[in-house]
């Protein structure tokens, strides 16, 4: 058994067995070299017949394939298949986490209002256009991330494009009331701890608003972003008639994070030490250009680990034993009899030169 066992373990790289006993009937694969199913025939030598190198290949190729055959079939009955692996890649991209905004205010239009017939809200254009994003990049790993009240862990960090495109396609779901950026924010770093891959490593931040963020979570955001160095991209989707976040202060005293929000979470974030770059958008267009220029940014070289699947190989088994037996068939249904007409005027017309005169004939049976 043990043995066994050995022998289907030392099978060629990546090909496995379910059943390793069945193996044993693999010995039966030696019949058609040893026996034929073909008709013997009634001559008592062809040694006087000249060598026929088409007949003797086809007579070892008809043999071939009934070996053939009976291999195959043991083999699918053994449950040959390929072993489930994973294959490192190179390619170009990077492991994203996207950071989406689910507040209220996102199920509005730019312009600031319920949408209505024809228009998109700013949550279902930042998903539609994700969606195109994540069909430009099918080597990226990806995790989402969400806030509103309070921060939301949606998916990790994962090679499954599936998987993030169901989490992006529920963006447009109804937001809820307030804008936890902070807390967001240190949400999407955590999703980067125990990633020692070397890959390039990006948060995209996706609001169309700020708070205030507590100075205690500014401390930790600055000490996350020290212990995992990263880009930061926000696309800020701006309303209609709203600040921007590049916009000064019309009066001094006017220049705090509760009057503007969004200003001073941009000072913030580029005051982390971290590659860092703010979009500002005010339309679906606009949107689609900001990701465009994240996409041509973030094409870092990248080393990936891709899994292959499990690949069950008794199909085909069963396919070259049907091919195999098939011909066999069709070589059996030709098969024809020599006849001993045949033989004889054969064995006459080699022998003619050798013939008996009718004298000696004639002497012989006297004798």
């Amino acid at each position: 058994m043990t043995d066994l066992v050995n022998l289907a373990e030392s099978l060629p790289a990546g090909l496995a067995v379910d059943h390793p006993l069945v193996l044993l009937a693999l010995a039966l694969a030696l019949l058609p070299l040893v026996a034929t199913p073909l008709r013997g025939q009634p001559v008592p030598a062809l040694a006087p017949l000249p060598r026929d190198s088409l007949s003797a290949a086809v007579s070892l190729a008809l043999r071939g394939l009934g070996a053939l055959a009976l291999a195959a079939l043991v083999l699918g009955l053994a449950g040959l298949h390929l072993r489930a692996q994973m294959v490192t890649r190179q390619g170009s991209g990077a492991h994203l986490v996207l950071l989406i905004d689910r507040s209220a205010s996102m199920d509005n239009t730019f312009a600031d209002r319920q949408p209505g017939q024809g228009e998109e809200s700013k949550s279902t254009a930042a998903k539609r256009l994700l969606m195109d994003f994540l069909a430009r990049r099918p080597r990226d790993r990806m995790g989402v991330a969400a806030f509103s009240t309070s921060p939301m862990p949606v998916l990790p960090l994962t090679d499954h494009h599936d998987a993030v495109a169901a989490a992006v396609a529920a963006i447009d779901r109804p937001g809820l009331a307030l804008t936890d950026v902070g807390r967001g924010l240190a949400l999407a770093l955590s999703q980067f701890e125990g990633d020692r891959s070397g890959a390039s490593r990006a948060v995209l931040l996706v609001s169309d608003g700020a708070a205030v963020i507590d100075p205690r979570v500014q401390a930790a955001l600055r000490d996350a972003v020290k212990r995992q160095p990263l880009r930061l991209y926000w696309l800020f989707l701006r309303t209609r008639g709203a600040r921007g976040i590049f916009e000064a202060p019309r009066t001094p005293g006017e220049d705090t994070p509760q009057a503007m929000p969004e200003r001073h979470l941009n000072l913030f974030l580029a005051s982390l030490g971290v590659p860092y770059r703010a979009f500002e958008a005010e339309s679906a267009a606009a949107v689609g250009d900001a990701f465009a220029e994240i996409d041509r940014q973030e094409t870092a070289p990248l080393a990936y680990e891709e899994r292959i699947p499990r690949r069950d190989l008794a199909r085909w088994c069963w396919a070259l034993a049907t091919g195999a037996s098939l011909l066999l068939l069709l070589a059996k249904l030709a098969e024809r009899g020599l006849g001993t007409a045949r033989v004889s005027a054969t064995m006459d017309g080699r022998a003619g030169a050798v013939a008996v005169p009718p004298a000696r004939q004639d002497a012989g049976r006297a004798a």
